[in-house]
């Protein structure tokens, strides 16, 4: 199952590059993420594998991230496995203008169980919410950062 998500972030690309590419505001923006340790090769850097724990509805989720591009601030893609399926995400960031970015994140789900491939058959809809979820409350957290917000989030560190 392959779909693509785009949201317009009102900032500057560096500004949103910045936000995104810090792991310290993961749960910032992904309120069901419990933790996230890095595993194997340089964080952030193509290689880098990190586990990522997820907890919604009672239910805990734990998948591996691989990183596989990072091509910075135009593209990051990677990996993300856990049992029963595979995703990969490629997410591209376009200037629309000087103050203004367009994030397009291009998914593909392969299921290695049946049930979740039966899911993925009838509410495909459902995984593409998720996302575009996901990227609303990114765009909501990065458009709230003042000067003020963003000295915070680096002292967060």
């Amino acid at each position: 199952m392959k779909y693509r998500c785009t949201i317009d972030i009102h900032l500057p690309r560096e500004r949103v590059i910045t936000l995104f590419d810090d792991p310290a505001n993961l749960k910032r923006w992904q309120p069901t993420l419990r933790s996230f340790e890095a595993l194997d090769g340089k964080p952030g850097s193509v290689g880098a594998r990190s586990k990522l724990t997820y907890k919604k509805g009672g239910r805990e989720m734990v998948m591996t991230e691989t990183i596989t591009v990072r091509d910075l601030p135009e593209r990051f893609a990677g990996t993300y496995a856990m049992d029963g399926v595979d995703n990969t995400v490629d997410n591209r960031f376009t200037a629309v203008d000087a103050d203004t970015t367009r994030w397009d994140a291009d998914v593909e789900f392969k299921f290695t169980n049946p049930l979740l491939t039966l899911l993925g058959w009838v509410v495909p809809g459902m995984f593409k919410k998720q996302t575009q979820e996901f990227m609303r409350l990114f765009k909501e957290f990065a458009e709230s950062q003042t000067d003020e917000g963003m000295e915070r989030t680096r002292m967060d560190r």
